[in-house]
C-alpha cells in the first residue's frame, strides 16, 4: 500500500533560493465548501486527490513533510464519489484526502514514528484513529514527517527531523524550523497540500508546529479522541488532535470523529466578541516579536467588545518536576506496550537502544540521552509515577481554574511561539519559550490559531483555560474570526515577504 517518497539522504538538499513560488495551491476552499461541492457533483473526491497529490509532487521536494503515500488513495476516492452518486455520503468529511502523522498506525502503510526500527513491517491494523476516519469517508492519502519518536529520543534533536524523512522546513521559510514534533503535518497544511491532517501532543507538539507554520491546530483533552494503535511518549498525557488552514476545518474533523463527547448534537459556533472577557497572559521570556503580534491582536479584541485583561501564569516548580518525573516513568511502560503489537519491531526500550547504536544513520546527528534516562527509571520510580502525575495535573488545573475565577475570565490566551529560527544541525536547536505547558499538565485543551506574522514568520495565539475542547472551542473560534491571520508561504530562502 505505501508508495514511498524518498530516503532521508535525498531529502536533505538545502532550499534552492533561486526559487520563489509566492501563488496560493490549487485547492485553497474550506473542508465545509469541499463536502458541500462533493455532495451536489460539482466535484469529486477524485479530482481532490489528484490535486493534492500534485500539489505535494510541485513543493514537498523542497519540504519534507510527507513521508509516505498510501496507493490505494484513489481507490478510496471512487468508493466516496459512488456513494455520493448514490446519495448516501457518510458525513462532512466523506471524500475528503486526510494526512496524517506517522506515529498514527495504518494497516498496511508505513508508520514508522521517524525510526528505521520500525520501517521494515506496516502494523496489521488501522489505530482507532484511522478506523473512525475511513467509517467516516475520509481518503487517507499519506503519511507525514516528525522529529522522531515524537522528540522524545533526545534533548538536543532537532525539531522536524527523522532518519526515515530528513528534515522537514518551514514552509513560509525553508532555511527555518517548523517547531515540532507534529512538524510534517503543520508544514503540509500550510503549503496547501491537503485539507485536513492530524498530529499528537504531549507538550506543543501541535500547537507548536501550528504557530510556527501559521495554520490552526486543536489539542484536546487526552481521552477525547482514541491513541489506541498511535507510537506513544506517555499514554497518560498524549492526546491526538486535527490540524487546518482554518479553525472551523478543524472542528469538522474533531467533530466528526467523536472528540467532542456524544453531547454535542453539532460543531460549536463561536462566542460573540462583545461581552467575552479573555486573560492575557505574557509569557516570561517569550520573544518580543510574539508579544508584539500579540499586543495588535489584542487592540482587535478589544475594538470588536471583548475585555482583555492581564493574568499571571506563574507555574509552580513542584507542577514542572513532578510531571517531569511521571513522564519519564510513563515511557518505558507506554512504548513497549506499543511496540509488542508491531509484528517484528524491536520489543523492548533496551532494544531501541541497540538498534539505534548499531545504525549510523539514526546517530548521525544526535544521540539518544532521553531513551537512555529513561531506561534508567527504576521499579520504585514507575510505582511512584501515578501519584506524581495526580499531584502534577492536580496542580496544573488548580492554576489554570483560580486563574480563570479569580478574573472572571472566559479563557487565557497567549502567544504559540516566536518566529522560526534558522535549521542548524550542528549548533542544534535553541531553547525557546512557548504557552502550552500548563495546559498539557493539566490534561486541558490547548487551540492555538495564527495571529500575525514577524519578518514574514508566523506568529500563533493559544487560548487554554477550560476543562473541555466543547467549552474551549466557541472561544477560540471567537478569536480566530477577529485575529486571525492566515497567508499562504511565499517559500522563499529567508522569510521575507
Amino acid at each position: 500500500m505505501t508508495e514511498h517518497r524518498t530516503s532521508a539522504p535525498e531529502r536533505e538538499r538545502a532550499p534552492d533560493p533561486a526559487r520563489s513560488a509566492g501563488t496560493a495551491p490549487p485547492e485553497t476552499r474550506s473542508v465545509a465548501e469541499l463536502s458541500a461541492l462533493l455532495r451536489t457533483g460539482q466535484l469529486r473526491s477524485t479530482e481532490l486527490v489528484a490535486r493534492c497529490r500534485a500539489r505535494i509532487a510541485a513543493v514537498d521536494h523542497r519540504l519534507n513533510a510527507v513521508l509516505a503515500l498510501d496507493d490505494t488513495a484513489e481507490e478510496q476516492a471512487r468508493r466516496s464519489d459512488a456513494r455520493h452518486a448514490a446519495g448516501r455520503p457518510l458525513g462532512p468529511l466523506d471524500g475528503i484526502p486526510v494526512l496524517l502523522k506517522d506515529t498514527i498506525g495504518t494497516a498496511g502503510l508505513a508508520t514508522t514514528a521517524g525510526s528505521r526500527l520500525l520501517g521494515h513491517v506496516p502494523p496489521p491494523q488501522d489505530a482507532e484513529l484511522v478506523a473512525r476516519l475511513r467509517r467516516a469517508g475520509a481518503v487517507v492519502l499519506g503519511k507525514t514527517n516528525l522529529s522522531e519518536w515524537a522528540n522524545f529520543r533526545s534533548t538536543s534533536g532537532s525539531e522536524g527531523w527523522s532518519a526515515v524523512g530528513g528534515q522537514t522546513r518551514n514552509p513560509h521559510a525553508p532555511d527555518r524550523s517548523p517547531w515540532g514534533s507534529s512538524a510534517g503535518s503543520a508544514a503540509a497544511i500550510a503549503a496547501g497540500m491537503a485539507p485536513l491532517a492530524f498530529g499528537t501532543e504531549t507538550d506543543g507538539s501541535l500547537v507548536c508546529p501550528a504557530g510556527a507554520c501559521g495554520v490552526a491546530a486543536i489539542k484536546p483533552e487526552p481521552g477525547a479522541l482514541p491513541l489506541d494503535g498511535i507510537v506513544p511518549v506517555s499514554t497518560v498525557q498524549d492526546a491526538v488532535g486535527p490540524m487546518a488552514a482554518r479553525l472551523a476545518d478543524a472542528v469538522t474533523g474533531l467533530a466528526a470523529l467523536g472528540g467532542l463527547g456524544p453531547a454535542a448534537a453539532a460543531a460549536p459556533r463561536p462566542a460573540p466578541l462583545r461581552g467575552l472577557r479573555l486573560g492575557r497572559w505574557r509569557v516570561r521570556r517569550m520573544a518580543a516579536e510574539a508579544e508584539a503580534v500579540l499586543d495588535r491582536a489584542e487592540e482587535r479584541l478589544v475594538a470588536e467588545g471583548a475585555a482583555v485583561v492581564p493574568v499571571p501564569v506563574d507555574m509552580p516548580v513542584e507542577m514542572l518536576v513532578e510531571g517531569l518525573r511521571a513522564l519519564y516513568a510513563e515511557f518505558r511502560p507506554s512504548i513497549e506496550a506499543y511496540l509488542a503489537t508491531r509484528p517484528g519491531a524491536p520489543r523492548t526500550l533496551e532494544d531501541l537502544i541497540a538498534g539505534n547504536r548499531a545504525d549510523p544513520a539514526e546517530t548521525a546527528l544526535f544521540g539518544q540521552d532521553l531513551f537512555e534516562q529513561t531506561a534508567r527509571v527504576t521499579d520504585e520510580e514507575r510505582e511512584a509515577a501515578p501519584e506524581q502525575r495526580r499531584r502534577a495535573r492536580g496542580l496544573a488545573r488548580h492554576l489554570l481554574d483560580e486563574a480563570l475565577r479569580e478574573h472572571g475570565v472566559d479563557a487565557l490566551f497567549a502567544a504559540t511561539n516566536g518566529p522560526a529560527w534558522p535549521i542548524d544541525h550542528s549548533a542544534g536547536d535553541p531553547r525557546v519559550k512557548t504557552s502550552c505547558t500548563p495546559a498539557a499538565l493539566a490534561g486541558y485543551p490547548n487551540v492555538s490559531v495564527p495571529v500575525g506574522f514577524s519578518g514574514g514568520l508566523p506568529i500563533g495565539m493559544s487560548v487554554f483555560g477550560p476543562a473541555t475542547t466543547a467549552r474551549l472551542l466557541p472561544v477560540a473560534l471567537a478569536v480566530e474570526s477577529c485575529c486571525g491571520d492566515r497567508r499562504w508561504p511565499v517559500q522563499g530562502p529567508t522569510g521575507q515577504e
